[in-house]
């Protein structure tokens, strides 16, 4: 943890297994980089409250549960990484007022439902990691808004439909394992 001024900025080790809602109360926090932290339980929705917050890294753990929609408040965070954990229910569709938002990594996890479209109007990203999920239903178009995108992975869920035009000339689009795709 390094302190600016008596504020925490940036947390990196030192939380008990589960995250604690009263990280939303530090309001200086810019970094939280938790990966391979052990932490267990769920995300605390308070963390939409740190407006500062630019990375959130918090993959390769146990969390569980769903991704808290507050955390499209997070309007100067930049990436975001919840790989690799055992979170469920539905890619909130607040995500898409991440603004600033480069690197979405949500890839290996238990996610299912839709991509929602509104990740189309994070115009910043450049990386989307959504594989080894459950998603279902059809890519959408509005992916093909996000004129910064290199690197699509969709493979291992359960897509369907063609992958629309408008992805044509991402560099790394990465469908495999969807069976009716």
């Amino acid at each position: 943890m390094t302190a600016e001024k008596s504020r925490v900025t940036e947390l990196t080790a030192g939380v008990s297994r589960a995250l604690p809602s009263e990280l939303g109360k530090l309001t200086a926090l810019q970094k939280i980089e938790l990966d391979r932290s052990g932490l267990s339980g769920t995300i605390p929705p308070e963390l939409g409250d740190l407006d500062n917050l630019t990375h959130l890294w918090l993959d390769h753990n146990s969390l569980t549960g769903n991704i808290p929609p507050e955390l499209g408040n997070l309007r100067n965070l930049t990436w975001l990484k919840l790989n690799k954990n055992s979170l469920s229910g539905s890619i909130p569709p607040e995500l898409g007022n991440l603004s600033n938002l480069q690197e979405l990594w949500m890839g290996n996890n238990s996610l299912s439902g839709s991509i929602p479209p509104e990740l189309g109007n994070a115009t910043e990203l450049q990386n989307i990691y959504l594989d080894h999920n459950n998603l279902t239903g059809t890519i959408p178009d509005s992916l093909g808004n996000l004129s910064n995108l290199t690197k699509l992975w969709l493979q291992n869920n359960s897509l369907e439909g063609p992958v629309p035009t408008e992805l044509n000339g991402i560099n790394d689009l990465n469908v495999q394992g969807n069976p009716l795709i």
